[in-house]
């Protein structure tokens, strides 16, 4: 029986499998839990069914609802389109508009989820806020400092998307799911009978239906795309590109040129509106420089420290050296040349299953 002072966890309820079980597990380990789906479109409109669908879409939110009443815990709807809008959606195009090559979940995770949820969360006098990321925090006793682990199951894992999260909010972060493996998560979901249980899992950014984001930031702004040139390493024009926009380092389709060999995005450059192609040998790079640091496992560290780096979600992380730079930056360097290092993708940094920290790559 959950006794009186049993603390409260607000729930992040997606409409999937994983923040079900997250929820269910709470349940059982005697929390007060409240189950909270983040409405970031505007109401129901056939818009946001069509780019919502599947996670925080109407869908969604009955499938969280029927979770949270099979389960026994209060359930709500809270509207954050506006800061969805702002932290998301608008540092998207952005990124996109300067060239870079962006990953919406991390913004979403840390303005959102454990920034203006947690925000109110705490107003409902909740301690925590709870997701169903494959990731783990433990607290280090003799640090002091909250630690964020890799999840259980290496091929769910998300705790490359968690980087950014700060002592205060790792403090009050949960992840249930991150002890288990994916199948135990289907099985305890079926055991308990939750309508989500068999639910199939969207890999596409929520807010970008069928995964074409060319489309979704041409209707945001039909002058998103301005013609340029597609140049070599010498600088001779091969071709037109439709907008820097539509590329991203390492993308060998799409590109309109007809030469004798394969040819590659190595370069975007945004303030000459110029797609550079090359070999593949080009995409090769040994270091880059991150901004928007954050260290998680230590504090910035004065001297170069051994790391694996991994440079997208995809990528196996590969022994480096990360050094704190004058002004905040950091530059990484690899053992071993590295392919496709694309500036707005994040760059995490591990001990093993430890998350040390991470930054945007920016060069």
């Amino acid at each position: 029986m959950m006794g009186a002072m049993a603390s409260r966890v607000v729930v992040g309820m997606s409409g999937g499998v994983d923040s079900s079980v997250a929820a269910a597990l709470l349940v059982e380990r005697g929390f007060d839990v409240i189950g909270v789906t983040m409405r970031v479109w505007p109401g129901a409109t056939a818009e946001g069914e069509r780019r919502f669908g599947a996670c925080c879409g109407g869908e969604a939110v009955d499938d969280a609802r029927r979770v949270a009443r099979t389960l026994g815990i209060p359930y709500y709807v809270l509207n954050m389109e506006t800061e969805f809008a702002r932290s998301v959606i608008d540092r998207f195009a952005d990124a996109y508009r300067g060239g870079r090559t962006p990953v919406p979940c991390v913004a979403c995770n840390a303005d959102l989820k454990f920034g203006s949820l947690l925000a109110r969360a705490r107003a409902w006098d909740a301690d925590a806020v709870a997701t169903g990321h494959y990731a783990r925090v433990t607290h280090d006793a003799a640090s002091g400092r909250y630690l964020l682990w890799r999840g259980k199951d290496g091929r769910k894992d998300q705790s490359d998307f968690l980087w950014p999260l700060t002592q205060s909010q790792l403090a009050a972060a949960h992840f249930p799911v991150g002890e288990l493996d994916k199948a135990d998560v289907r099985a305890y979901a079926r055991s308990l009978g939750l309508a989500t249980a068999d639910k199939p899992e969207s890999q596409e950014i929520c807010f970008v239906p069928d995964d074409d984001y060319r489309g979704f930031l041409r209707r945001r702004d039909p002058n998103f795309f301005t013609p340029g040139p597609i140049v070599d390493a010498a600088g001779t024009v091969l071709g037109m590109h439709s907008g820097v926009a539509a590329y991203t380092i390492g993308q060998r389709k799409g590109l309109g040129l007809r030469t004798a060999t394969p040819l590659y995005v190595v370069d975007i450059d945004a303030d000459a509106n110029r797609v550079t192609v090359g070999a593949p040998s080009e995409l090769e790079r040994d270091r880059l420089v991150a901004a928007d640091v954050n260290f998680i496992a230590c504090d910035p560290p004065r001297a170069p420290l051994r790391i694996q780096a991994r440079i997208r979600h995809s990528h196996r992380p590969a022994p480096a050296t990360v050094q704190v730079r004058a002004d905040g930056a950091a530059d990484v360097v690899f053992d071993e040349p590295q392919r496709a290092i694309t500036p707005g993708q994040s760059v995490v940094w591990y001990r093993d299953d430890l998350v040390v920290g991470g930054g945007v790559i920016c060069r």
